[in-house]
């Protein structure tokens, strides 16, 4: 069994041990707040922005870290690395030290430069991984920032390990091209999906907010490619891709729980083309630039 295959198994436990472990040092209601990533920590970003601003409690907003605005203030910026190395999260971090910006880091690595550069850090070293690819680390985050917003089924973990179990859709597993959509906060599951089977798979994947396939994405549906919803489609379009021909997936699950029947969709993509999911092509665990 590959690291990622046991990761991507562990998540229920992990999630568990979140629900009950609780938030730490998480935005109070009304904060504006930033939270910043790098590739799938960014997805979890997006997704926790659109979650707290559509609930209410307060703006938010996600930026890839390298792309933080300075000249922008706020209550509160969580940054969100798994390996607490990267060096675009460091750099930002640093910089919002200077202008006093209170700082809060979830990471699943406490003995790195993140615990100086950050004046809170949340430690999820229980859901670190050996993959370079992130399955259970991102999960785990945003079910521990779902919980600070009050927004998590109770049977959450159950229904992941529903969908671990699930057998995987024939017709998306001999797929030739996949296309994951979303709507609000699942427009970042949708993301993060299609970067797990590129990473893992080297798949021809895209993704989108759902109503923008309709505007020109769909033109690549055919029979022999998937269109993955997380959530509910929106009204109409769901029969607009079953008339291409295209095998549609939809689940009446959490889309987080659904989130976990595409890291295994990668891993299988993996295996049946005889790659190793561990080791993606050109891919570290870490993004340390050089001279940082």
């Amino acid at each position: 069994m590959s690291h990622v295959e046991a990761e991507i198994a562990g998540q229920p436990a992990c999630w568990r041990r979140a629900l009950e472990t609780g938030p730490t040092g998480l935005p109070e209601h009304g904060e504006r707040v930033a939270v910043i990533g790098c590739g799938t920590s960014l997805h979890m970003a997006q997704a926790y922005a659109e979650l707290r601003e559509a609930a209410g409690l307060g703006e938010t907003d996600a930026f890839a870290a390298s792309a933080y605005p300075p000249a922008r203030r706020y209550d509160r910026v969580l940054a969100i690395t798994r390996s607490g190395t990267t060096t675009e999260v460091l750099d930002a971090l640093r910089l919002l030290r200077t202008d006093g910006t209170p700082t809060v880091a979830l990471t699943g690595d406490l003995d790195t430069p993140v615990r100086d550069a950050a004046d809170v850090v949340v430690d999820l070293s229980y859901a670190d991984e050996r993959s370079v690819v992130q399955t259970r680390f991102a999960t785990t985050v945003l079910v521990l920032l779902r919980a600070g917003l009050g927004l998590v089924p109770e049977d959450l973990p159950e229904q992941a390990e529903r969908a671990l179990l699930a057998p995987l859709p024939e017709k998306a597993v001999t797929s030739e091209q996949f296309t994951f959509l979303g709507t609000g906060w699942t427009v970042g599951l949708a993301h993060e999906a299609a970067l797990k089977l590129r990473e893992a798979s080297l798949s021809w994947t895209e993704s989108y907010p759902a109503m923008e396939y309709r505007h020109g994405p769909v033109s690549i549906a055919a029979p022999g490619r998937t269109v993955w919803f997380f959530g509910a489609p929106p009204a109409g379009l769901l029969d607009e891709v079953r008339a291409t021909g295209a095998h549609a997936s939809v689940s009446t699950d959490d889309p987080l729980a659904d989130l976990v029947r595409a890291q295994r969709l990668a891993v299988a993509l993996a295996e049946r083309r005889g790659l190793d999911p561990d080791r993606p092509r050109n891919l570290t665990r870490s993004v340390v630039l050089p001279g940082s």
